[in-house]
């Protein structure tokens, strides 16, 4: 089995590589090593290598940047993509391409099912549809898998960000009515794993887009009120921050944050028996987020 990992320095990406290694044939590159917005180098290293499986977890997530680097955002949210889909659709493997919940126009207070109306509300979400679109028009064998939220040891992500001003500030204010699902990276790694192993084992699913994120479902400040309890109770902070809950509109920001991020996972559990991120327990190694 040789698999294609592309953002391998990414939060997705580097547990990917970790779980994989020595289980499959792997190529495992970031920008340094190829850049997926090349389309000739794209295709020069998909041909040369010719995986069974490109997993694509690069991305440009900078949400606020992407109001600005719009072209940026394009070229590695839509150009990569359909790049890697038409590489793979040449050499018959199968893409696996992460999303997001940007996609949504984040109203309401239900969960997004697959099926449900994009309408994405700044330049990142928008990309990203473009290419969602792009991988499921170039490469038939494809699985799309959205998410939201996502934290890990390696990179940068909310959790960092609590941990870091929580270490010298007496008081945070954090957007209370926001709510989603954080997402363990190795979570995510790991649904994409079992995806590609249902693959191989001969069962199949039906290609197409599904959706994968933590429960419960919580807001911004709950997630940081979980986190500093945390912190506190394994001493990776002396003192924690008293925490309040503010409103978006207290807190202005360059691109629009969804208010509703929440994501029903139902489906990609049925397909292939995959439950949702257990986020509350990643936190546990509170300790390795430092």
């Amino acid at each position: 089995m040789k698999i294609l990992i592309t953002g391998s320095n990414g939060q997705v990406g580097h547990c990917l590589v970790s779980k994989l290694t020595g289980k499959a044939e792997l190529l495992a590159v970031d920008r340094a090593e190829l850049d997926i917005t090349d389309e000739a180098a794209v295709h020069e290293v998909v041909q040369a290598f010719s995986p069974d499986y490109i997993i694509n977890a690069a991305a440009h997530t900078a949400v606020d940047k992407a109001e600005k680097e719009v072209e940026l955002s394009y070229l590695i949210n839509r150009d990569g993509p359909r790049y890697l889909a038409e590489a793979a659709q040449q050499c018959g493997a199968v893409m696996l391409h992460i999303s997001t919940d940007y996609v949504f126009d984040g109203q309401g207070e239900t969960p997004y099912v697959e099926s449900d109306q994009t309408g994405p509300q700044g330049v990142y979400g928008q990309s990203k549809l473009a290419g969602e679109q792009a991988v499921a028009s170039c490469c038939e064998k494809h699985f799309i898998l959205r998410t939201a939220w996502v934290f890990g040891e390696h990179g940068n992500n909310f959790v960092k960000t609590m941990l870091r001003l929580g270490e010298n500030r007496d008081a945070l204010s954090i957007v209370g009515d926001q709510f989603g699902g954080p997402t363990y990276a190795g979570d995510i790694a790991d649904a994409l794993i079992t995806m590609v192993n249902h693959l191989e084992s001969g069962q199949h699913a039906a290609w197409g887009v599904y959706h994968f994120s933590g429960m419960p479902h919580v807001s911004w400040y709950d997630f940081a009120e979980k986190i500093f309890e945390q912190a506190a109770e394994k001493e990776v902070l002396k003192t924690t921050p008293n925490l309040s809950s503010i409103p978006t509109s207290a807190y202005p920001t360059p691109a629009t944050r969804p208010e509703n991020s929440r994501l029903d996972c139902t489906i990609i559990e049925a397909q292939f028996g995959i439950q949702p991120s257990n986020w509350v327990q990643a936190l546990d190694n509170i300790q390795a987020y430092k």
